[in-house]
C-alpha cells in the first residue's frame, strides 16, 4: 500500500502533537522514518529559518526511504532579508548543504515576501539564472501586484515557465471561512495572505499549498476545483506535489489522510495510504469523511 502518481504531504514531519496517531508514543527518534512510510514528500520549512548541520542532513538522507522527496524552502536570509541581491554565496552555501539528499529532493521552494513585487522580477529572473540546473524550483510570491490577471502577472507566469520554473499556488480560501474565535484559526490568519487562486501547471510538477478550514467538511467546495485539477495533471502524465496545513499543525496529517480518501473515492488512481505508525489499525476504506 502506497500513494502514487502524485506526492502529498505536510508542512512538517516530526510535531510531537502526532505520537500516538501518526507516530509512536515510544520512538520519536525516528519520526521522519515513520512519517516517510505514510507521506512520500514534505515542506522542508526548517531550512527557511535556519541551516541544519552536515550531520543532521546526512541522518535525514539515511532515514527516508527512496521515492521520498524534500522541498525544503531557501533560507529567509535569502529570500527576504537580502531579496535575492547579494544572495550567491548564501545560495551555494545551502545548495551544498543539500548535496547528500540527491536523487531525494523535489522542487526546492523560494517563498518571497509580500514586498517583493512586480519591479522586481529581473532580480528574480537574474536568480534563477544562476540556479544549478540538475535541481528543480518553485517559486511563491505574495505582491498583490503580481495577481493583477494583467501585466505583471502575465509576465511572472512566462518568466517561470521560461525556466522550467514552478509557481506555488498558497490557497488560503477554507482558512479565512473560518471563525476567529478559534486561536490557532486566528493566529493563521494573521500569518497567511489572502491571494486569488489559480490552478497553474508550468511543468510536469504543479505544486499546492492549501491551509484549509478545520472542519474537513467546510472545504468540500474548494476541494472539488483541486480533485479536478489533480485528476486534469494526471491525465497529462504530470505529478503534483500537495501539502496540506492546518490552523494547528496537529490537525495536518488527518486532513491530508482525509483529502487521499477523497481522490481515491472519486476514482483518481493514487492508492491507499498505508497504515499510521502509531494506529492499531485505520484502513483508509474505512476512513468516513466526516
Amino acid at each position: 500500500m502506497a500513494i502514487r502518481g502524485y506526492h502529498l504531504g505536510c508542512p512538517a514531519w516530526g510535531l510531537p502533537a502526532w505520537r500516538g496517531s501518526l507516530f509512536r508514543r515510544d520512538d520519536e527518534a525516528s519520526a521522519l522514518a515513520q512519517y516517510a512510510s505514510v507521506f512520500n514528500t514534505v515542506e522542508g520549512n526548517t531550512t527557511f529559518y535556519a541551516l541544519p548541520t552536515d550531520e543532521t542532513v546526512a541522518r535525514w538522507a539515511e532515514q527516508s526511504p527512496d521515492g521520498f522527496r524534500f522541498c525544503f524552502k531557501f533560507p529567509r536570509t535569502i529570500s527576504h532579508d537580502l531579496q535575492l541581491e547579494g544572495a550567491e554565496a548564501a545560495t551555494d552555501q545551502f545548495l551544498d548543504l543539500l548535496a547528500p539528499l540527491s536523487g531525494k529532493l523535489g522542487p526546492l521552494m523560494l517563498q518571497l515576501p509580500p514586498s517583493f513585487g512586480p519591479q522586481r522580477l529581473d532580480r528574480l529572473a537574474a536568480f534563477l539564472d544562476r540556479l544549478p540546473s540538475q535541481h528543480d524550483y518553485a517559486v511563491e510570491v505574495r505582491h498583490e501586484g503580481l495577481f493583477d490577471g494583467g501585466k505583471a502577472e502575465t509576465r511572472l507566469e512566462r518568466l517561470l515557465r521560461d525556466r522550467g520554473v514552478e509557481w506555488v499556488t498558497l490557497d488560503t480560501r477554507g482558512l479565512f471561512t473560518a471563525s476567529r474565535e478559534d486561536r490557532h484559526v486566528a493566529a493563521a490568519q494573521s500569518r497567511k495572505p489572502h491571494l486569488p487562486v489559480r490552478a497553474r501547471a508550468l511543468g510536469p510538477h504543479p505544486m499546492v499549498r492549501f491551509v484549509p478550514h478545520p472542519d474537513f467538511a467546510q472545504n468540500l467546495r474548494l476541494l472539488d476545483g483541486w480533485r479536478a485539477a489533480i485528476r486534469s495533471w494526471l491525465d497529462a502524465g504530470r505529478k503534483p506535489y500537495f501539502f496540506m496545513h492546518a490552523p494547528h499543525d496537529r490537525d495536518a496529517p488527518e486532513l491530508a489522510r482525509r483529502f487521499h480518501v477523497y481522490l481515491r473515492d472519486a476514482g483518481l488512481v493514487v492508492g491507499r495510504m498505508p497504515a499510521w505508525p502509531g494506529e492499531t489499525l485505520v484502513d483508509d476504506d474505512q476512513l468516513g469523511l466526516f
